[in-house]
Order: C-alpha cells, then structure tokens, then sequence
C-alpha cells in the first residue's frame, strides 16, 4: 500500500510514499472523527442531549454541592418552566456574551487591516530572510507557548502569522499554523512570565486555602514561577521537534497542498511571501511602522505607570485583578492597528481612510463562518453552564478520585488525569479550577502538599487536552484556516494531527511534576511541593 506524496524537492514533482505505521494509526483516528457531524451540527445534537439529560437530572432532584460553600444547588434542566423561560429570554445574550465571539471578531479586524496593509508579510521578509530553516519549528512553538500573555488572542494572531513565516521559507504552511495552535493550546496555563492567569488562579487557591488549619505557604502570582518557566522551555522544545519529526513529514506524505485555494473562504489568510526581498519603499514604511510601534507602546506604558493611572486597580497595583490585565485585546489591537495604517500610509497601499473600513470589513466577511457556530455553541455553553450540569461533572469525579483513597504519587498522577479529561467538557479552567480547587487544595494540604504544588498539578492536566475538545470554540477557527487547504479537513483531521503533541505534552508535564514531587524543587520564590 502507497499513498501519493507531495515532495519539497520540486514543485509539482510526486513520489510513492510508503506510510508508516503512526501514519497508519493517525490515518484511522482522522476517518473515524471525520465521521463526527459537522460542527454546527455537532453542536446542535449536543445541545439536544444535554437538554434532555439535565431535564431528566431536573425532575429525579438530582443536587450538586460545591465543597466548602455550604450550598446545595439543585441540578435545573431545559425542559421545565424556569428552563423553558430562562432559554427564552437569554437567547440573545447566550450568543452576543458568548466570550471568544468578540475576542475573534475584534482581533481579527486588526489582523486584517495589518495583513491587507502589506505589514505582516514585509515584517516576515525582514525577520526570517537570514533565519535558519531548521529553527523556525523551535521559534514558532517558542512564540506560541510564552504567547499566553496575550490570553485567548494567542489562539488567533500567531497560527496563521506561523503560516506565513513557514510558506515564506518553503516549509509546508500547515505545519506553521497547527504547530503554532497546538503551542498556544499547551502553553495556556504556562509562560516564562508572569500573567494574568497567574493571578487568577492564585487568587481562587489563596482563598481555598485561607479555609485550612494549616494554609501553607501564601499562594501569589509567583508561587509557580519557578516551575513555569521550565515547563515553558521543555513544551517549546516538544513542540518545535514534534512540528520537525511528525507533523510536517505527515503533511507532505499525506499530499497535503502547500498553496491556499484561490476560493478560500474563513480567517487566517497566508499571503504569499516566497519573494524574501523586501523592496526600498516597503523597508522605508517598515521603518515608519516601528517607530510608530515604539511610541505607541511608550505612550501605553506611560499611561499604566503613572500614579493614579485609569490602568491601575483600587489599591494602585495591577495584581491580582486591574483595568490593565482586562485589557489585553485592546493593547493587541492598538499594537497592530497603528502600525498597519502608518505602513500603509507610507507604502501606498492605505492612502485613503475609505480603505481602512473596506479592508476590515474583507476580514469579518472571512468570520462568517465562524459567527453562524459561535450562536449554536454559544447556547450550548450557555446551558451547560445554567444547568449546573458541568459543576456536577466535576464534583462527582473529584468524590470518585477521593473515594478511591489515594494518598501517594498516584494520587497526583489521578488528579492530572482527571483534570485532563474534564477539560474536555469544562472550557474555562478558571471555572474547572474553581470546582477542583475547593475539593483537592483541602484534601492534598491533609496530604501534605503545598496548595501552590496542587495549583500546579491542575496546570498540568488542564493545559495537555486543551487542543482536543470540539468545546473549545478557538478549534472551529482554526478548522476554518486549515481548510484554505484541505477544503475536506474535519474534526477528525484536527484531532489526528493535535493527538501527538497532547500525548507528549501530557507526558512532559507529568515528568516536570514528577520531578518537583520527588526532588523536592521549589515551585516558586519561597514555595516547595510539601508543607
């Protein structure tokens, strides 16, 4: 058996590729999730399964009680009056407060705007015309991991930004944009610096903890710091030799287009930047674009460090919560925006502001797609969320693992486990943390574990899985990217091609863990593994 392969030696030129047996394997995983109804689909038929079962849950008095609030809430189901009214009267809100939906939307007209500009391909010219081939994989999924600081708009800006940089170099552009992806998805819960996640988990186990006879060490933004940083550097080493080894030789055997159909449609156009020549005018704009980059950020900065500046919180700092750390879309669209119109402005391509709205619009045009499933799965989220369903979820597989009496190591390779899988279902980790925390920070520091050590074994779990789930809603954008391609690509192609990086991620940070558990590491500036 031969599959037809496409080859970088010459273009056009075909081989007889034999596959391997991971090919082989993969090559099932993708047929048999293709089979997976369409998105929109999909999550209508979800949507419908989960009305019926937690109607069901409804009327059995089916209850959920979050440990340590003293609260027993009963599980509300779709299909009663309060269901019926509630569904109703949300309709418009489940879609337009739908988070990623402005997220994607507003992001995506700056990209445009910088992509339309000739902005985004002049800065690839400039920065990968000397750069070895052989570390663009190791760049890309560097960028992606410590991207996080960017929060969701990582999933948006870098993978069809990695696209391009691939294409520019003459590696395949699909290796660019699911490596990049996968680095974002994995790197979610880690970056070499300090974050607003950071914070935000920090604050939830902080307040777990202050409940505990003995609370430990005080859990801060810091207190996984340490432990950060080496995660950091061992996934962006996982994934840079995982797009080199496995996803790009898999692509090309696979015969896997290299070039966008001329009719593609969806976010995350490539343009064609092969010509690594960057013209006087483009470098004279390029340089009128930095400059306006610089005082930009400059200007940004100026307004965040003064005192009494609007970007501070009540107490005139930034942690854990602030106007700053709510406004990273903002700062992510300045950055791009300015830039692009000074660049266009300079090299022509921008000179009337009539261009500017026409260029946007050509991007949310892209997003249609996209916004038709943001209101089906939207709906969805939004009554998983009312039903009281995913809380239940997650306190009823915390009762289990407790149940089980785990006391050891195997206790923490359980509990990344389950947070892995529950982080199919459960999207948002803050939320799952949330749940999770209230249960396993009380019943580790019985154990003898640090709250910070535990906050950390969450990070685990919750970061490997995340590139699987069909929940989350930053996979139906890049499905639309990748089928600029593959106009045939489904779920089951995704999930295929992100399933060796999620064993390997989940295999690192186990490793990482496993190391702190036993060596006693400190997790953070003045925080171990154990009380």
């Amino acid at each position: 058996m031969s599959l037809r392969g496409r080859t970088g030696a010459r273009a056009g030129e075909r081989l007889e590729v034999s596959p391997t047996r991971v090919d082989r394997f993969l090559g099932g995983i993708e047929r048999v999730g293709n089979r997976i109804p369409e998105p929109f689909v999909l999550f209508l038929v979800l949507f419908a399964l989960l009305a019926v079962a937690s109607s069901a849950m409804a009327w059995t008095g089916v209850t959920v009680e979050v440990p340590g609030s003293e609260q027993v809430d009963a599980v509300r189901g779709l299909f009663t009056g309060e269901g019926v009214q509630w569904f109703t009267t949300s309709l418009v809100d489940n879609f337009v407060a739908f988070p990623p939906l402005g997220t994607v939307v507003v992001i995506l007209l700056a990209v445009g705007l910088a992509q339309r500009s000739g902005l985004m391909a002049t800065l690839v010219r400039v920065a990968f015309a000397g750069a070895p081939r052989w570390a663009l994989p190791y760049a890309v999924a560097f960028i992606g991991v410590v991207g996080s600081v960017m929060a969701d708009s990582v999933m948006i800006v870098i993978p069809p930004l990695a696209a391009m940089v691939f294409k520019a170099v003459g590696r395949h552009p699909v290796a660019g944009l699911l490596g990049a992806f996968a680095a974002a998805g994995a790197g979610y819960s880690t970056s070499i610096a300090v974050t607003s996640l950071d914070a935000l988990f920090a604050g939830i186990t902080s307040s777990v903890a202050q409940t505990l006879p003995d609370a430990g060490t005080p859990v801060t933004p810091v207190s996984n710091w340490y432990y950060n940083i080496a995660s950091s550097i061992v996934l962006t080493l996982v994934c840079g030799l995982l797009i080199t080894r496995v996803l790009e030789p898999a692509l090309r055997r696979g015969g896997v287009p290299t070039e966008e159909r001329a009719d593609a449609e969806g976010p995350g156009a490539v343009q064609d930047v092969a010509d690594l020549t960057v013209a006087p005018a483009d470098r004279r704009a390029l340089g009128r674009a930095g400059l306006a980059a610089l005082l930009t950020a400059l200007a940004l900065t100026a307004l965040t460090v003064v005192p009494g500046s609007p970007m501070r919180n009540e107490d005139g700092g930034y942690l854990p919560t602030s106007p700053l750390l709510g406004s990273v879309v903002f700062l992510v669209v300045v950055m791009l925006t300015v830039p692009a119109l000074v660049f266009g402005r300079a090299n022509g391509t921008l000179r009337r502001i009539t261009q500017v709205p026409t260029a946007m619009a050509d991007a949310v045009k892209d997003m249609a797609p996209f916004i038709v499933l943001a209101f089906v799965l939207g709906q969805f989220i939004a009554l998983f969320t009312w039903s009281r369903v995913g809380t239940w979820m997650a306190v009823a597989g915390a009762s289990t693992l407790r149940s089980l009496d785990l006391t050891g190591y195997e206790a923490i390779v359980a509990f990344v486990a389950l947070a892995s899988v529950l982080n199919l279902f459960i999207i948002s980790g803050s939320s799952m943390w949330t749940i999770m925390g209230a249960v396993f920070v009380p019943l580790f520091a019985l154990l003898g574990y640090e709250p910070a050590f535990t906050q950390a074994a969450f990070r685990a779990g919750d970061s490997a899985t995340q590139i699987l789930t069909p929940l989350n809603p930053y996979i139906v954008v890049v499905l639309a990217m990748l089928r600029r391609y593959e106009p045939q690509a489904g779920l089951g192609t995704l999930i295929s091609r992100f399933l060796p990086f999620t064993i390997c991620f989940w295999i690192s940070w186990m490793a990482l863990l496993t190391l702190w558990f036993f060596l006693g590491l400190p997790l953070g500036p003045g925080t171990d593994a154990r009380l």
